[in-house]
């Protein structure tokens, strides 16, 4: 699903495509689709962020727009979300959620927790930037050339017993607490790293230094 975050954060949307993918548009993120050029499935918002004539273009566009008024307890991506959910997705990508607004970015890096919650891989993605919650276990990472960079940031107070392989900075059992820096800018030095850990939520992030 594209949202309506700073147009110049959204990559190439077309890198991401794939033939069992359905593409939602929030808001302005329906006019970021249309704009690229790519297939808009469902339209959702208020769409107080468009002029009328992109608004008609959106769906004329779509396959389904659903308008909502512009006061309401929910934001336009989380009634997209609600939306994507409804359509038992095994991953679910998000652009336009990052870059302006403090606190919409941070806001939508929070949803990703219900989305944990349900089983659902939720994986936020910017030109800089490739965000993922997870849950304690094991877990397998591919080295990916566009983002050098690996950090793991603990969301909960503590994250137990983590363990990193394949990365130029291993561990064996540390241990992170809230507001630790320790495994800030890590790098994988194989294909495929692991990382493991019996308890907490980790946020990985991986990123570069330019957009």
């Amino acid at each position: 699903m594209v949202a309506g975050g700073p147009k110049e954060f959204i990559p190439e949307l077309s890198e991401y495509d794939g033939k069992d993918m359905i593409w939602i548009g929030a808001d302005q993120g329906a006019e970021v689709i249309i704009e690229q050029g790519g297939r808009l499935d469902i339209a959702v918002g208020d769409f107080d962020s468009v002029s009328v004539s992109s608004l008609a273009a959106i769906k004329e566009a779509a396959a389904r727009t659903d308008t909502y008024p512009n006061e309401k307890n929910e934001t336009d991506l989380e009634i997209a979300i609600q939306e994507a959910i409804m359509h038992e997705p095994e991953q679910i990508l998000l652009f336009g959620v990052t870059g302006g607004r403090l606190d919409h970015s941070l806001i939508n890096i929070q949803v990703l927790y219900p989305l944990l919650n349900k089983g659902i891989k939720g994986t936020i993605i910017d030109r800089q930037n490739q965000l993922e919650l997870v849950g304690e276990g094991m877990h397998k990472l591919k080295k990916i050339d566009k983002y050098l960079y690996v950090s793991f940031l603990p969301i909960t107070l503590e994250v137990k017993e983590l363990c990193l392989t394949g990365f130029y900075y291993p561990l064996q059992g540390a241990q992170l607490s809230y507001g630790s820096t320790r495994c800030i800018s890590n790098q994988l030095i194989e294909e495929q790293g692991t990382f493991s850990f019996t308890e907490g939520i980790l946020l990985v992030v991986r990123s570069n230094d330019v957009i």
